[in-house]
């Protein structure tokens, strides 16, 4: 048996090369000089986190030092100061969601907003029903949570997806239980989703619940701030969202609760002083909110020009790999898609080695949630890949900070990994010489 082994070394700048040798497979770069405007390690995987903007924080600062105090505070100056900045992010989050400031609740973050908001929301309906629908490519945030309701007796719908990654309309009208015991309380269905960036028909989902007193639950964390969101007119009753995914603090979220046409309560899942409306107690994180509401205030004024440049700079990128490479694909309907995203597999090469060849970039092979495991996504299994094609698949993740420079890089030094990589497929090559892989019949090992 030989014990040559698979070696990869990657240097910190410059072009990719790859050969052969004894002990396997080493690739390396050049030294050649980057771009003008391009820095080492590039950051690209902006549905992960996001960079916070230097005027977030600049607005954060003085809350860490001089204004200190706490805006439950109400018998001195401290805590009015305090309580006076937790409101004007209220309003400059209502603002940016169509919203009015008393339907703001604060988060630690998304993942206990849609905790609160699922949790919450079937405890206090279980009396009236204790179905709930949602989907396939939803995040583990409410996956898991729904799961959890299940073991304590809620029935749950898990609506598939096309190859596109868009629900059917259809499917979820006949998914609604519309008497009985196990009617239906609630749908939640995520408004775009964080690996493939597919933006649902939500304001249909919520007009179509509107029709049989559902509750419409939305996890918005990948939308708000990229993409225009108006809870009234997409008829939205609960929303999360949170400061880090739109380059805002980590450990600040938010859950909108609609209070008028239908008014919506929800059961507190931490018990204590009786903050945020008696839904969520305890101390609220004064820095972290003004954080999330000046980041909410920028997004609003600058989303429109800013989409436009991120899907000009995604297109141009999606271009430059289809003119260069065969065998890729795009994942997600593109006409309903975040400005910011592309996920597309480079088949006959595993997604894995990919990065690997390109260690100096931040990009994802999945989801930042369940990108430690070695388990094809979840998600681009729901669309109907196989697994070969979803381990292949890269998402990208461009945001506020990224340049044509940095995109230039990124594309080309992939688009040389991705050539080097598959000369040393035999797959590859059997697909270039006209064998049809799937008339082969493998030997099990």
């Amino acid at each position: 048996m030989s014990n040559q082994s698979n070696e990869i070394e990657v240097s910190n700048n410059g072009d990719f090369s790859g050969e052969m040798s004894n002990s396997g497979l080493i690739i390396t770069q050049s030294s050649k000089p980057l771009p003008e405007g391009v820095t080492l390690p590039l950051y690209m995987d902006n549905h992960a986190t996001t960079q916070m903007d230097p005027r977030v924080l600049e607005a954060m600062l003085p809350f860490f030092t001089g204004k200190f105090g706490n805006a439950a505070s109400r018998n001195h100056a401290f805590g009015w100061e305090a309580e006076e900045a937790v409101e004007n992010s209220r309003q400059q989050i209502a603002k940016l969601i169509g919203a009015t400031a008393k339907e703001i609740i604060f988060t630690s973050g998304a993942t206990e907003s849609n905790n609160l908001a699922i949790k919450g929301i079937a405890e206090m309906y279980r009396e009236r029903g204790n179905h709930i629908i949602t989907q396939q490519t939803e995040h583990k945030a409410v996956l898991d949570t729904c799961k959890r309701l299940e073991k304590y007796g809620f029935n749950v719908t898990y609506l598939p997806v096309q190859a596109d990654g868009l629900i059917s309309i259809e499917d979820l009208r006949n998914a609604i239980v519309t008497e009985g015991p196990n009617k239906t309380i609630l749908v939640s269905i995520m408004f775009a989703n964080n690996e493939i960036g597919v933006i649902q028909p939500v304001a249909e989902i919520g007009k179509l619940c509107h029709e049989h007193g559902i509750i419409f639950h939305t996890d918005a964390v990948q939308a708000v701030g990229k993409v225009p969101v108006d809870v009234q007119a997409m008829n939205i009753d609960v929303l999360s969202l949170t400061g880090h995914k739109l380059y805002g603090p980590k450990g600040c979220g938010a859950l909108y609760v609609r209070r008028r046409n239908p008014r919506v309560q929800i059961q507190a899942q931490i018990d204590g002083g009786g903050h945020e409306r008696g839904m969520r107690s305890g101390t609220l994180n004064v820095p972290g909110i003004v954080g999330l509401g000046k980041a909410c205030e920028i997004a609003g004024e600058e989303m429109a020009a800013e989409s436009a440049r991120l899907i000009e700079l995604r297109d141009y990128m999606k271009n430059k790999f289809e003119a260069a490479l065969d065998y890729v694909h795009v994942n997600g309907n593109m006409e309903h898609h975040l400005p910011g995203n592309l996920n597309m597999s480079f088949v006959y090469v595993e997604g894995e080695s990919l990065l690997m060849g390109i260690n100096d970039i931040a990009v994802s092979s999945g989801s930042a949630c369940t990108s430690a495991t070695l388990e094809p996504s979840y998600v681009l299994k729901a669309l109907g890949l196989g697994d070969d094609v979803a381990h292949s698949s890269i998402r990208f993740g461009l945001g506020r900070f990224n340049t044509k420079a940095e995109v230039d890089y990124v594309s080309d030094k992939l688009i040389d990994v991705v050539l080097k990589l598959r000369e040393l497929s035999p797959l590859y090559e059997m697909v270039k010489e006209g064998i049809d892989l799937t008339k082969i019949e493998w030997a099990a090992h």
